[in-house]
């Protein structure tokens, strides 16, 4: 092994001496071959605050880091690699003790599942030998340090657990009973090894020994937490205490059966989890599923499909139905998952012979023996054992419909109650529960239940951690778990681990509580494609994006990109979201989580579909400025949408709609683009949107947008888009009366336009000025200004210009009291407007000029300076 987290930190040839490299090398290989960002190293060595050189001294320990590496690289390739928002360490599996020991531990749970117990052994044997202290050790730790040896300290001893149950199996009994009674004193309140070790006493002929264990852990259980032993403890002292000789057989069910597979006890078989203790909301779902058990039977439906993304509370909620439901299923109970350990679907003959597995001694009743039913085939089995008695199968986590045919068929008398990541519509005469996140208060008052009085002092931190959860309840258990197990954190502390997106997903795992296994194993069983769109489709803007945002970032036409899309909806991986009366009537959007698990599965993203989005955005932001305000763009460089996204088609004349909808998107846009040094389409994007900006005063986006515009303008060099910019800009400033900014950013943008000979923009900007002296009250400089800016624009042709000056001319005349000749710049600027084919500011002169005439401007009154804006200063002599 080159590198060592199983313990001490180490690294071949040499370890970093100074402790925060060392924390920087434990960080990125805890994350090994994914990309750990540059907020969470920061983030991991100084906490909340850093110093003002936390990012300069953060590449000088990646630098040390670096040269150390690449001194041990045995191909000699530098294995730290620069890769946004962050690093990646590559590492092989062979060379990391943490790659290595999860290999193991799923050989040894895959080989446990199909009951090659020996070789179980065997492999969590071998990678419980890789640890050689506490996990990550040696070294300070920050919070995702800490959380990162919490998690390995839990799977180090989840696997011992399993290596232990194995060797039970074995008949390794006695020599199991030291190394138990050892981990007992160090684990008082870990159920598992004591009911390993009451096994291993029992079948050693030592029955009171095992008592007396049952008896020990009870009481430090009651002392430390206050409750009593849980079902499989409880259930295993019952056996014990009967001399259950089933458990007395090596080869026998583990004792985490908690069942009675013999006696008369067996006829109400009982396998269901303990219902949630903090059990919320649901009132709905709970009162539809009571309907139907409660009329379950003959001539009535028997079977509920319960259905919903992973970790929204499935399980939970029939395990609470199944519970309350007691007295109507008096033979038995039962709730099989129809998956295996590691996460693939169990068999239809697999389901079917563990239900008989569970079921079996009643039938010897009902048929007459066991051997009365050696010849029959399972599903007839099933028949014989089921057939008139009042049981209830729960079926977590069922996978296709095929997968519970045999078992219905086989059980006509039974109910069952099943869930499923997704609607299993073609199951026949199936009631249907679609089971989403939980509502806003659901989700703060769930938080408030598993978290205590950490959060109760702070409701703001509640309502941001549900809203960064997505309120999905497995994150929201996770994140309130996270906090009770760190009593030195804040919630404001896990609001800032989860703000980051492409590190959320890190901070929601906790021991054997992880959000993200859940969200990947959806993610794992999509097909090649659905897995590459899901990946690529995270770069969409949010909150949601049209299905032409789906086709450039897929780089296929509409209908291909809706197959792909909907095939995600089915799958629980993307939302559907209807939107009617709206120029897009569909959108979709990703759970919060789910795009964090997409970003963090892209990794350094994929330039490709961000330039794809990108010039779509541009192509459609142009197509509908030239229809919102024709002319007014002077940056509009022709460029042409993806295959397979027609403008006409898109948008058609609902430009100002389609800039409505999309305003999100745009925004998103031009930072994407900025990012990703796509200069020409950054500052393209923020030009062509300006015109709706302005019209509809969307103002911070107007700004936000230009700023990171004009960075992109001088990146590139392109003093025309600069200068662009920079009118646009001072503009802004003008509507928010910020005369001298305004005034500076007009003349700059004057002098950039007149060098390049782009007369046409440099009169704009004299008009622009004018309006900031007007708006001062210098009238006489203002009217100076105007008449510079119509002749410029008369001698460039430009239309729009010359509109703007004469429109300026008339707002002069209004302040002197000169209202016919007010009507005639009026009537002049709109002829201008008309020939640049421009409504709005046709209907906008039209407006003016009516309350001009009618005396509007005399009597003092607001008059519109600009299509939606007012002077509301008198004019003279009023």
């Amino acid at each position: 092994m080159r590198f060592r987290v199983l313990g001490p930190v180490r690294m071949a040839p040499a370890t970093p001496s100074a402790a925060k490299p060392r924390a920087v090398l434990a960080t990125l290989l805890t994350q090994a071959n994914s990309v750990v960002s540059t907020h969470t190293l920061i983030d991991e060595l100084w906490g909340t605050e850093p110093p003002r050189t936390a990012t300069t001294t953060l590449q000088v320990y990646v630098s040390q880091l670096r040269k150390a590496l690449l001194a041990g690289a045995a191909d000699g390739r530098q294995p730290l690699l620069t890769r946004p928002p962050g690093y990646l360490l590559r590492v092989a599996p062979d060379d990391l003790d943490l790659l290595a020991f999860e290999a193991l531990r799923e050989q040894g749970r895959a080989a446990h599942t199909r009951g090659e117990y020996a070789e179980a052994s065997r492999a969590l044997g071998t990678a419980l030998d890789l640890w050689t202290g506490p996990a990550l050790s040696g070294i300070p730790h920050g919070p995702t340090l800490e959380s990162s040896a919490i998690r390995l300290d839990e799977l180090r001893a989840e696997v011992l657990e399993q290596r232990i149950a194995a060797d039970l199996r074995l008949g390794k009994h006695q020599e199991l009973i030291g190394e138990l009674k050892s981990l007992v004193h160090d684990h008082p309140l870990r159920e598992t090894v004591h009911c390993h070790l009451m096994v291993a006493l029992y079948r050693s002929g030592r029955q009171s020994d095992a008592l007396d264990v049952y008896h020990a852990a009870r009481r430090a259980l009651v002392t430390e937490l206050g409750v009593e032993p849980g079902p499989v403890m409880s259930r295993l002292h019952e056996r014990i205490l009967a001399g259950d000789p089933h458990l007395a057989r090596h080869g026998g069910p583990a004792p985490t059966s908690a069942v009675p597979t013999t006696g008369p006890s067996a006829a109400a078989v009982v396998r269901l989890p303990a219902p949630v203790p903090d059990f919320t909301g649901r009132t709905s779902q709970l009162a539809l599923g009571r309907r139907f058990l409660a009329a379950a039977g003959p001539g009535a439906s028997r079977l509920l499909a319960v259905s919903g993304r992973a970790g929204v509370g499935k399980t939970a909620l029939v395990t609470q139905l199944a519970h309350e439901a007691a007295d109507r299923f008096p033979d038995g109970r039962l709730l099989l998952v129809l998956r295996d350990a590691g996460g693939r679907a169990l068999t239809p003959p697999a389901v079917l012979t563990t239900l008989l597995r569970w079921l079996r001694d009643p039938v010897d009743t009902a048929v007459g023996g066991a051997a009365d039913t050696a010849a029959l085939e399972p599903d007839e089995v099933l028949h014989a054992r089921t057939q008139g008695r009042r049981i209830l199968f729960v079926l977590d986590d069922v996978v296709s419909e095929a997968q519970v045919r045999p078992l219905l068929a086989a059980a006509p008398d039974c109910t069952v109650v099943l869930t499923s990541r997704q609607p299993l519509g073609a199951l026949e005469g199936a009631r249907h529960i679609a089971l989403d996140v939980f509502r806003v208060a659901e989700a703060r008052e769930f938080l408030l239940r598993c978290g205590g009085e950490s959060l109760r002092a702070d409701p703001k931190a509640v309502a941001e951690i549900a809203r960064l959860c997505g309120s999905l309840p497995l994150a929201l258990r996770v994140a309130a778990a996270g906090l009770a197990a760190r009593p030195h954190w804040s919630a404001e502390d896990l609001v800032a681990r989860l703000t980051d997106e492409r590190t959320r997903l890190a901070a929601l795992a906790l021991g054997d509580l992880d959000v993200r296994s859940g969200l990947l194993a959806a993610y794992r069983e999509a097909g090649v494609q659905e897995r590459l769109a899901f990946r690529l489709l995270g770069l969409a803007p949010l909150p949601d994006f049209p299905l032409w945002g789906a086709a450039a970032l897929l780089a296929c036409d509409l209908p291909e990109a809706d197959r792909h899309v909907e095939e995600l909806v089915r799958t629980q991986l993307l939302e559907a979201r209807p939107c009617p009366g709206r120029l897009t009537p569909k959108r979709y959007g990703f759970h919060p989580l789910l795009r964090s698990l997409s970003l963090e599965l892209l990794g350094a993203g994929s330039p490709g579909a961000t330039e794809r989005l990108c010039r779509a955005y541009l192509a459609l932001a142009q197509h509908s400025d030239a229809r919102l305000a024709p002319g007014r763009d002077r940056l509009a460089r022709a460029v042409t949408p993806p295959p397979g996204i027609d403008p006409l088609e898109v948008v058609g004349d609902a430009a100002l709609s389609w800039f409505q909808e999309e305003a999100a998107g745009l925004l998103e846009a031009v930072r994407q683009a900025h990012a990703g040094g796509l200069w020409e389409l950054c500052f393209g994007i923020a030009s062509a949107s300006a015109g709706f900006y302005e019209a509809g005063a969307v103002w911070d986006d107007w700004e936000l947008s230009h700023e990171l515009a004009l960075d992109a303008a001088r990146q590139a060099d392109d003093r025309q888009a600069e200068a662009v910019l920079l009118q646009s800009l001072a503009a802004l400033d003008w509507q928010r009366h910020l005369a001298a900014s305004s005034l500076d950013r007009y003349r700059l943008a004057w002098h950039l336009f007149t060098r390049l000979g782009d007369h046409a923009s440099a009169a704009r900007c004299l008009s622009g000025e004018a309006d900031v002296v007007l708006g001062q009250g210098r009238v006489a400089r203002a009217e100076r200004g105007y008449v510079r800016a119509l002749t410029g624009a008369r001698a460039a042709s430009d239309a729009r210009g010359a509109a703007h000056a004469l429109r300026g001319l008339a707002l002069v005349a209004v302040r002197e009291g000169r209202f016919e000749e007010a009507l005639g710049r009026l009537a002049e600027c709109e002829r201008w407007a008309r020939g640049v084919g421009d409504r709005r500011w046709q209907e906008y002169t039209a407006r003016v000029s009516r309350a001009v005439g009618e005396g509007a401007g005399r009597a003092g009154l607001p008059l519109e300076v600009r299509p939606g804006m007012w002077l509301l200063s008198s004019p003279a002599g009023a």
